[in-house]
């Protein structure tokens, strides 16, 4: 059989898939300007000057030419955004710079970069598997068409953001410095929560490799403080097993394996003095690149891509050593409090771990998947239990149900000593303007449980199984550029519903959704409680309103499958660039969106519906923050910070939402009408360019928008200063055209300011 050779950078041996030429940027004169813009404020002008090979000065006149003097990094912030914010940094610079530059702004060996992109929670496949061969963008004088085009960029950012040269009132990642300073007000009934086990993940942890250094402490003392006052009983972060345990021998790939033992050890110790748990999540065994069986041919099993094979563990020695690694790290670990496993998802494990493949397993092939992902399984609690009994042991459905498989034959083979998780809101049945669709994946907008969890779940518990939900509380990628979305009543809907269904725990979230606050307080409260705890008598009733009208919003979110979830731009927001063509680019999976419609939509919802729907959810929640900003300003003085955190926020979420519906018009008139398009695009650009400017000003007084933890900040200060001058361009350039009288529809529509 023919292999599936993916291409490489001949300089790096990193991969390029089937490339694309870059995108233009038609906003910036010169893509050394571009270059210096994405990346002015997060690292300094020494390093972008070696980067584009020329003087400091250079680059610093540059900046200030553009702009954007005041805004310069220092040493410490540099230091952060390369820890931390790196996805950030790779994902502004994607369609910027060649791989060799990329490695010199992160500072980075190719083998570093190879293994985020591999491991670092599918960052290849955001990036959308593929890498423009861009051209090294080196530093040039201007000539005098860009000198002058240069000067009007400055003009615009002067007058559209005066402030921008000042400091802010908070810098990116300043929110880790709040972690456990801000008093939680007590829980009213702790023992009040039906779930015995609510378990929880980093606001802020950096998801590739966090345990390899201490400075990255996924779960510093303040945040397990706040997530213990907010009610959670467990944290977890991801586990590779080979890198913390050389099951199959000392190698490569096990290099560090001692320092993050040890890092786990710490962490379950400090977790414990907070009354917290740890659990590891699994993803196992993993596929491992060809060297790795040069002295071990018998473990081949199916062969998924080019140099990327599976571990067989229908060979016995291969499932026997893949056991005793299990167990050897309760061995190493043991106080942890269990691992939870996902058998069948994007990352490539057992031989049946996905439908396709290049070279079938030979022993594997003629094996039911069903008894594979039993299997794989079973050896794990099989492993864990025989060196800690008492272990938890939770075994997630997900995507048990794709493909035709039976997850009652899973079910049924699953050992006695193992606890059944499902994803609450799977199937759950969907609605938008009559058009009728099926949720795939996490949602809020959707009250759960469906049907599917529902019976599973019933067929578990009558073979003794407990059973378990995987849940969002605060955020799912409806939008999750906000730390929580203020939507109570759903959640707490959702909650009794479980309640009720007798669920003995919930994992409340994936790596979004784990921020210590928001609705996390809802497992053992009510919503009116809760809003008369945080903003006080006066405030409350009208704060409630205002979280019912943003629920009654969010239930118009028009959801099917995973298409708006994981392509649409409702994640990114105003940041989201606009392009007078088609860009004829496919949305990758919650990396860039583009301008690809029919994947947001996911060919599913008609335009028009879909568009109807994002502008009725932006409509009602603005409704609500205007009832939220009278609330607020009734609490007391002592909760007014509550308030705010409150307003941020919400105001967020608004922009996001308000944005994806501007956007969603914006390309269904550009390709469709084109007499309507040049009547309405200023106007809408015009509404871009204000939401782009309120969220700028919201994410300068609160580090936490714009962030989430697999893929570190959506969006820069300098980002949204862009989206501003791309607006202006197609304004200026393209749809040069004197502003038409409204049309009925845009008159209907509110403004963020009259909000």
């Amino acid at each position: 059989m023919t292999k599936n050779v993916v291409r490489t950078c001949p300089q790096t041996g990193l991969p390029l898939g089937d490339s694309m030429a870059p995108l233009d940027l038609p906003h910036f004169p010169t893509r050394h300007q571009a270059v210096i813009w994405r990346n002015w404020g997060l690292v300094t002008a020494s390093r972008l000057a070696r980067l584009l090979n020329t003087t400091e000065a250079n680059v610093t006149t540059v900046a200030q030419d553009m702009g954007l003097g005041g805004m310069a990094a220092t040493d410490e912030v540099e230091r952060r955004w390369l820890k931390r914010g790196y996805i950030t940094l790779i994902r502004q610079n994607w369609h910027l710079l060649p791989y060799s530059q990329l490695l010199a702004l992160l500072g980075w060996p190719a083998g570093q970069l190879e293994y985020a992109l591999k491991e670092d929670d599918f960052l290849w496949g955001k990036l959308g598997s593929m890498k423009s061969e861009t051209p090294p963008v080196i530093w040039a004088p201007l000539s005098p068409a860009e000198r002058q085009q240069t000067q009007t960029l400055k003009r615009l950012t002067d007058s559209a953001f005066p402030g921008a040269s000042t400091a802010p009132a908070e810098r990116p990642f300043d929110f880790l410095a709040h972690y456990g300073k801000h008093p939680v007000p007590p829980r009213r009934n702790p023992s009040a929560s039906p779930f015995g086990l609510r378990l929880a993940y980093s606001f802020s942890a950096v998801y590739g490799d966090p345990l390899l250094d201490p400075e990255l402490d996924p779960y510093p003392d303040g945040l397990l403080a706040d997530l213990a006052a907010n009610g959670m009983t467990a944290v977890w972060l991801q586990g590779v097993l080979y890198t913390m345990v050389p099951w199959f021998g000392e190698t490569r790939f096990s290099k560090g394996h001692e320092k993050r033992v040890a890092g786990l050890n710490a962490l379950v110790g400090r977790a414990a003095r907070h009354g917290l748990g740890v659990y590891l999540y699994l993803n196992e065994p993993r596929a491992m690149p060809d060297e790795f069986f040069e002295d071990r041919p018998a473990w081949k099993g199916a062969q998924y891509k080019e140099n990327l094979t599976c571990l067989c563990l229908s060979h016995a020695p291969a499932l026997a050593a893949f056991k005793a690694g299990v167990g050897d790290l309760f061995r190493k670990v043991p106080g942890l409090t269990g691992v939870f496993t996902i058998s069948r998802s994007e990352n490539v494990t057992h031989c049946h771990s996905h439908p396709t493949h290049l070279v079938p397993c030979p022993r594997c092939s003629t094996r039911p998947p069903e008894d594979l992902i039993a299997l794989t399984n079973n050896a794990v609690a099989e492993g864990i239990h025989a060196v800690k009994p008492e272990a938890d042991v939770i075994v997630w459905n997900w995507p048990w149900e794709e493909g035709g498989l039976s997850a009652k034959k899973i079910i049924d083979q699953l050992r006695p000593d193992i606890r059944f998780m499902c994803t609450s809101e799977s199937y759950l049945p969907t609605e938008a303007m009559g058009i009728k669709g099926l949720v795939a994946d996490y949602a809020i907008s959707k009250v759960g449980p469906g049907p599917l969890a529902e019976g599973q779940w019933k067929h578990a518990a009558a073979r003794g199984l407990p059973t378990l939900a995987k849940v969002q509380l605060n955020n799912t990628w409806e939008c999750s550029g906000v730390p929580y979305l203020p939507v109570p009543f759903l959640v707490k809907r959702h909650l009794k519903n479980l309640e009720a269904r007798k669920i003995s725990g919930l994992m409340v979230s994936w790596t979004l959704g784990g921020y210590p606050g928001g609705n996390l307080r809802l497992v053992d409260t009510e919503p009116e409680a809760l809003a008369l705890d945080l903003f006080g008598a006066a405030a409350a009733p009208g704060i409630v309103a205002a979280w019912q009208r943003f629920g009654e919003a969010f239930s118009e979110f028009p959801l099917n499958g995973c298409s708006c979830l994981y392509t649409g731009p409702q994640n990114y927001g105003p940041m989201n660039l606009l392009y007078a063509q088609p860009t004829g680019r496919k949305a990758t999976m919650v990396g860039f969106p583009y301008d690809d419609l029919d994947a947001w939509r996911g060919r599913h919802f008609p335009e028009m519906v879909f568009e109807g729907q994002f502008r009725k959810v932006s409509e009602g929640w603005g409704t609500g923050l205007a009832g939220l900003k009278k609330a607020a300003a009734l609490a007391p003085e002592e909760k007014r910070a509550n308030c705010e955190d409150l307003l941020n926020v919400a105001e967020a979420a608004y922009c996001h939402f308000r944005s994806t519906y501007l956007q969603i018009r914006f390309i269904r008139l550009r390709n469709t009408d084109k007499t309507l398009f040049r009547r309405e695009a200023p106007r809408l650009l015009d509404e871009e360019i204000e939401l782009a400017q309120t969220l700028f000003a919201v994410m300068r007084r609160d580090s936490r928008i714009g962030f989430e933890a697999s893929n570190h900040y959506y969006y820069t200060a300098n980002s949204l200063m862009e989206k501003v001058q791309n607006c202006e361009r197609l304004k200026s350039c393209y749809l040069n055209t004197a502003p038409a009288e409204p049309t009925k529809e845009v008159l209907q529509t509110p403004h963020l300011k009259d909000s």
